[in-house]
């Protein structure tokens, strides 16, 4: 499935690239052009969101109520759902699309001769063995990244293979080659540039989204009426530690993401880790042009 999505990307790159001929610009480019196509997702899961955080007071009511009597709760949260027009799987899509879009990217990024030139394996294969043969250095897992550094010698090599002038790539982008990998070029301080970044702009989108989340819950509070209670809290002290345990760890699982997605970077080319900080710098726009908007519809 990833393969047949990194084809798919690959095509797009391929197309952007022709007419700029920079691989990294090419990456910013659809990056922006993924991010616009999956607006409308964007849109459902910042709603979903407001409204998750929005009822979150209403969810720890019915836990307390019915804490002793599972079935009923169960129905009550489901009518809760219903209620609010939400439905209790509503994460489930996003998380399956970010996963796909992790992985498929990175098969792209991993092989672009493969999957954005359209060079066939057995031409691969055969630079490879060249490569070896003449005692160059190939990397096993990204054998594709030393072909490309390798162009002017293959090309001596092969003058009548056609396919060898897609292996000439434009990998530098301000100095940086996208075609390292850091694991492998400890030494090489340009190669912390991009990843560095992606760490930083990962703790701001993080803390944005936690900001958002706080703000909703507090409006909230102040929304749901105290039935019965005389003005006091329905839900004990105890109740409440359980419940701001259980928001702790949905805040840690919250950095599961961009941690998996930084060793993975550290381990794949750059220009992978600068598809990631491009999304994480567009999330962050688009988180707050989008709660501005949303929240001005609910208004």
């Amino acid at each position: 499935m990833f393969q047949f999505f990194a084809n798919i990307f690959g095509y797009l790159l391929a197309f952007i690239y022709g007419f700029i001929n920079n691989y990294g610009l090419a990456i910013i480019i659809f990056t922006i052009f993924i991010k616009i196509l999956f607006i409308p997702f964007s849109v459902k899961q910042q709603k979903t969101m407001r409204k998750t955080a929005k009822i979150q007071e209403k969810m720890k009511i019915i836990q307390f109520k019915y804490k002793n009597n599972p079935e009923k709760m169960n129905q009550e949260m489901m009518e809760l759902y219903k209620n609010e027009k939400m439905s209790p799987f509503s994460g489930c899509l996003t998380a399956i699309i970010q996963i796909v879009l992790l992985f498929s990217v990175f098969y792209l990024v991993r092989s672009p001769l493969t999957y954005m030139q359209n060079i066939p394996n057995e031409n691969i294969n055969n630079y490879i063995t060249q490569l070896q043969e003449s005692g160059k250095s190939v990397s096993s897992a990204y054998p594709e990244m030393d072909i490309i550094r390798e162009y002017k010698f293959l090309k001596e090599q092969n003058p009548s293979d056609e396919y060898i002038y897609r292996a000439n790539l434009q990998m530098n982008l301000l100095g940086l080659d996208l075609s390292k990998v850091l694991q492998q070029n400890l030494t090489d301080f340009t190669v912390y540039i991009i990843p560095v970044l992606y760490i930083i702009s990962s703790f701001i989108s993080i803390k944005l989204s936690t900001s958002m989340q706080q703000k909703n819950q507090k409006e909230s509070k102040e929304s749901v009426p105290i039935d019965g209670t005389n003005g006091k809290e329905l839900v004990p002290e105890e109740e409440k530690n359980e419940m701001d345990a259980l928001m702790q760890t949905n805040k840690m699982m919250s950095w599961f993401m961009p941690l998996m997605s930084l060793s993975v970077a550290i381990i794949a080319p750059l220009g992978l880790a600068l598809y990631w900080l491009t999304n994480n710098i567009l999330m962050i726009i688009e988180r707050l042009v989008l709660n501005k908007v949303i929240k001005t519809e609910e208004e």
